[in-house]
């Protein structure tokens, strides 16, 4: 196995990537979320990467424009679509080799994937917590607020702390406001999110932590849809524990030979 470190460009700017090259000629292509780097939160992309290049399948990482290592301006992941597909295509020119190329994100690099993916000619695509929050105060999503209350109601503790003044009820009112908003509100990123995972068919699997915010949000406003959906017992939306680390790179292993 041979780590490289190469650039491409991307409308002027110079990105950077990395490819663990393998003989495989399923390749993937792991798309960083939010503003992280390519190597992931506590390495955890770089150790999945060269795990599965031991076993055979080349994985191309890379920092989108204005992020790490790369040039130019970071406009989020809405206007990431030209980084994704100059990656797939620097990918393909690194590793000739690779016929089939499946693609691998979390939080909003999963929305990127679901909206953008079938444009930079990828043939399946593994969802982490696919990011649909539109975001317009400090309290979390509405679906991850109801859960709380919801498990809050069923605790005998939550009750007597509510009888002793211990509950901060603006804070609860806010809450419960937020509930009852998001529910007169569309939200057009999750519909636009849902729908676009919705037309990959059989070629998407949605993986979600089941304790996470962002997956709790994602499975609200998916309810309409049927998705091939696999759930992760951890309340850490990047996998970070060592645990969350070993069944990530399973259940990624097991995705790759279906």
């Amino acid at each position: 196995m041979k780590r490289q470190m190469m650039t491409f460009t991307c409308e002027g700017a110079t990105l950077v990537g990395t490819l663990d090259q393998a003989a495989g000629t399923t390749g993937l292509l792991i798309v960083s979320g939010g503003n992280e780097v390519r190597h992931g939160a506590h390495r955890g992309m770089a150790m999945l990467a060269a795990r599965l290049a031991a076993q055979g399948t080349p994985v191309f990482r890379y920092d989108r424009r204005g992020v790490g290592d790369s040039d130019g301006e970071n406009s989020g992941f809405a206007y990431a679509g030209d980084d994704l597909r100059a990656a797939a295509d620097s990918f393909r020119r690194a590793a000739p080799q690779v016929t089939r190329l499946y693609g691998f994100g979390n939080c909003d690099a999963a929305s990127l994937l679901a909206l953008e993916g079938r444009n930079a000619g990828i043939a399946r695509v593994l969802l982490a917590n696919p990011w649909t929050i539109e975001q317009d105060d400090d309290l979390p999503p509405a679906a991850a607020i109801r859960a709380g209350y919801t498990q809050q109601l069923l605790d005998l503790a939550e009750w007597r702390r509510l009888l002793r003044g211990g509950i901060d009820m603006g804070k609860a009112i806010k809450g419960l406001w937020k509930i009852a908003r998001t529910r007169s509100q569309p939200n057009t990123l999750a519909t636009k999110v849902t729908s676009a995972i919705a037309e990959w068919g059989d070629a998407v699997t949605v993986l979600l932590a089941r304790d996470d915010n962002t997956a709790r949000a994602f499975a609200d406003a998916a309810r309409a849809h049927t998705f091939h959906t696999l759930a992760l017992d951890t309340s850490s939306h990047s996998f970070a524990r060592a645990a969350d680390k070993k069944a990530l790179a399973e259940i990624v292993t097991r995705w790759l030979s279906a």
